[in-house]
């Protein structure tokens, strides 16, 4: 599949995503919100696919919103902007349930929707010298969208002052916060990211990961006692996997399982 915004390429099981509009410090429109829809679907439905990394060209990971897809907004039907604001919440859900790994690769400022997509992803490694924040309040806007994943991934309290004040903050604050996984000096980041990358193609299920991260996923939707049942449920079910069943017969053996 050829795209004009961003690049997409698979090795060893990982499909790398790379928003690629440097000169613009990768800022998002619709196109390129309609690239990463397709571009996330691809590596869902591709099975030789296991891991996604997604990072960003040049100096910034992703600067928030295109100016002028900004003035375009203003010029919109109150129809045209919900439909274009349910086009990025597909996104995000596409990102957020998606069934593989998907790793960010924050080598730049990740700011409002560029910090969304942050949020969204599972695992996030950033350089020390990156900012990130949800600045939408500062223009008027608002980070309607974010706000639910952000609250889940690291609290009422700390959502509330980043969102609220939409000021920027450090990589190893973003850390401490949660937001961010580790935080890896510029001339490691891109090894680093695919160890890790490589260490879950390697060293983990594809079933397993999949069926892990739909439990983390679904656990805030329902009471306690729902979500234990459906645990219960999804466990038996793993437990009859093959995935299951070659893992458990190599540990009997004292074998290294590589998935």
């Amino acid at each position: 599949m050829v795209f004009e915004h961003i690049l997409y390429n698979v090795t060893e099981r990982v499909a790398t995503i790379t928003l690629n509009r440097p000169e613009k410090r990768n800022a998002l429109n619709g196109a390129i919100v309609a690239e990463l829809r397709k571009a996330f679907q691809e590596a869902d439905s591709d099975p030789e696919v296991k891991v996604i990394i997604l990072k960003g060209a040049g100096e910034a990971f992703c600067a928030g919103a295109d100016l002028e897809y900004l003035q375009q907004l203003q010029l919109n039907t109150r129809e045209e902007n919900l439909a274009d604001s349910k086009e990025l919440m597909q996104l995000m859900q596409q990102i957020y349930y998606h069934d593989k790994i998907v790793i960010a690769q924050v080598e730049g400022h990740a700011i409002a929707g560029g910090c969304g997509l942050v949020t969204l992803c599972d695992l996030s490694y950033a350089v020390p010298e990156a900012k990130l924040g949800y600045t939408e309040v500062r223009i008027g806007f608002i980070p309607a969208l974010v706000s639910v994943f952000l609250v889940r991934k690291i609290g009422e309290g700390r959502a509330r002052d980043l969102l609220l004040t939409g000021r920027l903050i450090t990589a190893a604050q973003a850390e401490a916060y949660g937001l961010l996984n580790e935080v890896v000096p510029a001339d490691r980041i891109a090894a680093h990211v695919t160890k890790v990358a490589e260490d879950l193609c390697k060293g983990a299920s594809a079933n397993s990961l999949k069926i892990t991260k739909r439990l983390i996923t679904s656990v805030f939707d329902q009471p306690i006692e729902n979500a234990l049942e459906m645990a219960a449920q999804l466990n038996a079910d793993t437990r009859e996997h093959t995935d299951c069943q070659r893992g458990i017969k190599a540990f009997l053996a004292k074998e290294k399982m590589v998935w």
